[in-house]
């Protein structure tokens, strides 16, 4: 919530009239237009923190030989960009491969591609691609099956290729063999093997958590993994900085791939230009306690650093196109008719029993739920929780406070939407599509029907209730550029959210929330870090078609430019 302007004019005199413990700033920036504070054009700061916000004349006093002073020409200030869900380590690295194949093209189509993939790859490693569309290698029109058409291409090396979202793998003979993988082979908890309906044999794609495992075992067989990941790390955090975004929640850290390590390298080395929550991910497979032995090596408590480890990431759910996005009614139509209402990573009493174990080392959780039925599931789930921490409070055993978050939330039974709320907990959208904005699911009416179609994405309703809501980028599933997203959530008109004031919140403060870090960043207020984005003009007066292309002019991060336009 924004304050009255007359109190705002109030706090602002008031700082400039306070007495601070220190008489001089590192940096002042001078000639600014503050989000927030519209009488104020100066911010000084001080030791990474917000030492004062006022006008030039009365913060002129903190000025002194060694102060850097930053004319900004009345640009836009505004706090840092909080990504409360973006797979910045994964999203730019190299490490997932070079080969790209065509997002609509039908499976035989795709030979090409795969060829112009077979003359760069080296023949003695696996072979990492990206960009299919699991409805175009398996539509009807194919005359061949995914594995027959690939196999063709790559007949005596491992091949992986991911689907954009993640959530479904095309593979080879060689790498099903490698991973084990039969037509007799069972299922793994989370993920499907698919067949060729005729013939009952592997037609070559492999649905989440099958897939994963498949990905996991590539990525982990690579040549100089670590320099590899740590290039794409540097990359995606630049892209990140020039965006503004000062804050990032970890879409999603798979620890046995050597992730954490090459982020304590980073944050060691002091190459990181972002805080950020690390959110190591839940294996659907693999048993509990060796995952909570390693969790409880790696948590963190201290909040002053830039690597946060308190939150887990974990999937209830996977996704609609898949036809694995849980829901409480059946698919109308599925690539997996034997699993009508799609499928869960975690089952519920199994979430039951990981969120309460989590609990007691300290970890909440940003959790994967998509369809109705995995949100009410989840939301169970913490409601269990919640209900357990109740009691060792009323009992005087401390506990604390965990922090929890549902990201995607695309389709919420309307019994469900209130929960949010009296749950305390945090919804995470992500907008930053045009179809999104346009409400343009045509897709899901052929698995869900027009009714659930219609009811997606749904922001206002959640908003609505008072809940905590955040925006989030998902990159590179959608735009890392917040402003996209900013813009998108209020063109999204009665679904979206209702002024451009609640979508800023939905980026900085709430997200902030989410973290657990509210108190540290997400506001431009005395004692916060100096988390801050210059933008070219002041967003809250533009057309919401110029939001999404307002330049930015500088990102800060505790007081430090990590981004200059002008570099």
């Amino acid at each position: 919530m924004h304050l009255p302007t007359s109190l705002k004019l109030m706090a602002c005199l008031t700082m400039s009239l306070n007495t601070f413990a220190s008489d001089h700033a590192d940096t002042l920036l001078t000639n600014a237009t503050i989000y927030g504070y519209e009488q104020a054009d100066a911010i000084a700061i001080l030791d990474g923190k917000i030492l004062d916000i006022g006008d030039s004349e009365a913060l002129a006093g903190y000025r002194t030989a060694n102060t850097e002073v930053i004319d900004l020409e009345y640009a836009f200030v505004m706090p840092g960009f909080i990504d409360n869900h973006n797979h910045v380590f994964e999203a730019a690295s190299e490490a997932g491969g070079n080969c790209e194949l065509d997002m609509d093209a039908l499976a035989d189509e795709q030979i090409p591609y795969l060829k112009a993939c077979r003359r760069h790859a080296n023949p003695d490693e696996w072979l990492i691609g990206y960009g299919f569309s699991i409805d175009a290698v398996l539509h009807e029109d194919n005359r061949h099956t995914p594995l027959e058409v690939i196999d063709r291409i790559f007949p005596d090396q491992p091949v992986v290729i991911m689907e954009q979202t993640s959530h479904s793998m095309w593979v080879n003979s060689v790498a099903l063999a490698e991973a084990g993988i039969t037509s007799r082979t069972p299922e793994p908890q989370g993920g499907k093997i698919l067949k060729d309906e005729t013939t009952g044999e592997l037609n070559g794609i492999l649905l989440d958590n099958a897939g994963d495992i498949v990905m996991e075992m590539a990525w982990n067989s690579l040549k100089n993994q670590f320099d590899q990941s740590y290039k794409g790390l540097m990359i995606g955090l630049a892209e990140a900085a020039a965006h503004g975004i000062t804050t990032i929640g970890d879409g999603r850290l798979y620890w046995k791939r050597g992730w954490y390590e090459v982020w304590k390298e980073a944050e060691k080395a002091g190459d990181l230009t972002a805080r950020v929550s690390l959110r190591p991910w839940i294996y659907p497979t693999d048993a509990m306690a060796p995952q909570l032995d390693y969790l409880k090596t790696i948590h963190t408590t201290d909040r002053s650093g830039l690597l946060l480890t308190n939150q887990v990431k974990m999937y209830s759910d996977g996704i609609f196109v898949n036809g694995t996005a849980k829901t409480l009614d059946p698919y109308h139509d599925t690539h997996i008719p034997d699993e009508p209402f799609g499928i869960n990573y975690i089952p519920p009493n199994q979430m039951k029993t990981w969120l309460s174990e989590l609990a007691t080392l300290g970890y909440s959780a940003h959790i994967h739920a998509i369809g109705d039925g995995a949100i009410r599931e989840s939301l169970n789930a913490i409601e269990h929780v919640k209900r357990t921490q109740e009691k060792q409070q009323s009992t005087k055993q401390q506990a604390t406070k965990l922090l929890y978050t549902l990201t995607h939330v695309e389709l919420v039974n309307p019994k469900d939407v209130p929960r949010f709320a009296e749950l305390d907990v945090t919804a995470d959208f992500q907008v930053g599509s045009d179809y999104v904005a346009e409400h343009d699911h045509g897709w899901a009416e052929f698995f869900l029907g027009k009714m659930r179609t219609l009811a997606m994405m749904n922001l206002r309703a959640i908003y609505d209730t008072g809940a905590n809501l955040s925006l989030s980028s998902d990159w590179n599933v959608h735009s890392i550029n917040p402003l996209v997203g900013i813009a998108n959530s209020l063109k999204m008109a009665k679904t979206g959210l209702p002024n451009v004031h609640a979508a800023i919140d939905a980026y900085t403060i709430n997200a902030a929330k989410s973290l657990g870090i509210e108190d540290i960043t997400g506001s431009l207020d005395v004692g916060k870090s100096a988390d801050l984005v210059i933008l070219e003009k002041d967003i809250t007066q533009l057309s919401i078609n110029q939001i999404a292309k307002t330049e930015i002019w500088m990102t800060m991060l505790q007081g430090k430019i990590v981004f200059d336009i002008d570099d």
